[in-house]
């Protein structure tokens, strides 16, 4: 019964260092950036986008597509950094426990 009570009490602890990170992630924003700074996305750590800058100097008509692509990169790059830090923080709270690649948790 010992036993029974110290993995409740563990589960416990987990699930509310779970929801701590949770929030920490939430609150996180993380910046990927493309064409030399000139556009940066801001994500979340949750992935939720919160703002776009673009440099005044790309705003030409003609160049409106790669405009397009810069965003786009900028936010696989911010995507890329917000996954690779909640793993890390997965990692963290699970005490060094090997967590499979893939798994989402948040």
């Amino acid at each position: 019964m010992k036993n029974l009570g110290n993995m409740m009490k563990q589960a416990q602890q987990m699930q509310a260092k779970m929801q701590q990170m949770q929030a920490d992630l939430a609150a996180m924003e993380v910046d990927g950036q493309s064409g030399g700074g000139m556009v940066t996305v801001t994500l979340s750590g949750t992935g939720e986008m919160r703002r776009v800058k673009i440099d005044p100097s790309l705003m030409k008509p003609e160049e409106v597509e790669i405009v397009e692509d810069l965003i786009l990169a900028a936010t696989q790059d911010a995507k890329s950094k917000v996954d690779e830090t909640a793993q890390e923080k997965m990692k963290d709270m699970a005490g060094g426990l090997p967590i499979p690649p893939g798994l989402k948790l948040w």
